[in-house]
């Protein structure tokens, strides 16, 4: 068994391919939005809008653009992508996941390349000098701990040499992490790829904040889903961040796998009817208390009206218009909570409030720029 001092070391060094895949899944896992986030809308890479706007791809992603005749009657990229957005968003997603990755890549490079023009260096020297020899080999001691915490029948003497180079290979990474993100830091880098855009229906859907906003984020969520209930203060959150400029509109989209989500999602409209909508909706989300009593229990402490809520909560007066949300999600390809639509843009999976944030700013910066609405509420 691993000693105390041993498992703390490995917090250090991660060694072996188990720990390796963790990693890149985390970053999978969150749409790799995060490693690129930047402060927005000044230094614009051109190779990357390049990329961006090359000629066919932006002949593809045109609402207007016609993709296919039938009988002399057209059909274009916008009826494709909203008819058919069930089958499509899924791949839009990953394909935006990718590009995010590669884009990152592409910043990380270019920003070495600036640094090294800009001290008569090559990226190579620039490395050696700032990143590759500041990195300091571990002592045999720690060596010899990390040892002790790996599960191996082989020597010390036999692995040592691996483990010295993972050790050195991790203590690099985070050395050249550590430098590029001071790189981030001197330099203003704008991340103006955005996530696939569909038109999300709105309409009778509980909202907070007004109309006329800028940017307007919609969320399908589940009550009972834990990643829902995680990210619920970030949402708070970046509401009182944004204040006017943002509205927030909440669908319901209760998982099959969740038995209590449905009359949650039911109660929150229930007293909705009593102008209560958001007070419980937040309450459900704190508590994470979701059976049928204790959903009339946060409605008591909320001061509404018991036996009204009751009786629409145990009737399912609400059940069809929380079916009309779930249906909507369906339709628009959604298979998993949270699953969020800023200005129309698609999110979803463990998002946190920096990846919301970046989004919004994102759309604000985009409006600021063109005079116009950034993107489809």
């Amino acid at each position: 068994m691993a000693s105390a001092r041993s498992q703390e070391f490995r917090g250090e060094f991660v060694f072996g391919f188990h720990e390796e895949y963790s990693f890149a899944k985390f970053f999978n896992e969150m749409g790799d939005l995060m490693f690129v986030s930047g402060k927005i809308l000044k230094f614009v890479l051109g190779t990357a809008v390049g990329l961006l706007s090359a000629g066919s791809l932006a002949a593809q992603n045109d609402a207007s653009s016609v993709v296919a005749e039938i009988g002399g009657v057209k059909i274009t990229m916008g009826e494709l992508e909203q008819e058919e957005s069930a089958k499509l968003l899924s791949a839009h997603y990953q394909y935006y996941q990718a590009e995010t990755k590669a884009l990152s890549e592409l910043i990380d490079k270019r920003l070495l390349e600036q640094k090294a023009k800009s001290e008569n260096l090559t990226v190579e020297q620039l490395v050696q000098r700032d990143i590759t020899s500041q990195v300091k080999d571990p002592s045999e001691d720690q060596m010899k701990v990390y040892y002790e915490g790996l599960e191996t029948d082989q020597p010390y003497d036999a692995v040592r040499g691996k483990i010295l180079d993972k050790i050195r290979e991790i203590r690099t990474q985070k050395a050249r992490s550590a430098y590029i993100k001071a790189l981030h830091a001197e330099t203003t880098v704008a991340v103006l790829l955005a996530p696939p855009v569909v038109k999300v229906n709105t309409q009778n859907a509980p909202s907070l904040g007004s109309d006329k906003a800028a940017v307007t984020l919609v969320e399908f969520a589940d009550y009972e889903c834990p990643y829902c209930q995680k990210v619920a203060p970030d949402v708070k959150k970046l509401k009182a961040d944004f204040g006017d400029k943002l509205t927030l509109t909440y669908k319901d989209f209760p998982l099959p796998m969740h038995a209590r989500a449905e009359k949650a999602a039911e109660a929150t409209r229930c007293a909705s009817k009593q102008g209560k909508y958001w007070e419980l909706h937040d309450e459900i989300f704190r508590s994470k208390e979701l059976d049928v009593d204790q959903l009339k229990a946060q409605a008591r402490a909320l001061k509404l009206d018991a036996t009204e809520f009751d009786k629409c909560l145990d009737s399912g007066e609400e059940a069809a218009v929380v079916e009309t949300d779930r249906k909507e999600g369906a339709r628009l390809g959604i298979n998993g909570t949270p699953a969020f639509f800023i200005n129309g843009h698609f999110l979803s999976g463990a998002v946190d409030y920096a990846a919301l944030r970046e989004i919004v700013e994102q759309q604000l910066a985009a409006q600021t720029h063109s005079g116009g609405n950034a993107g489809s509420k």
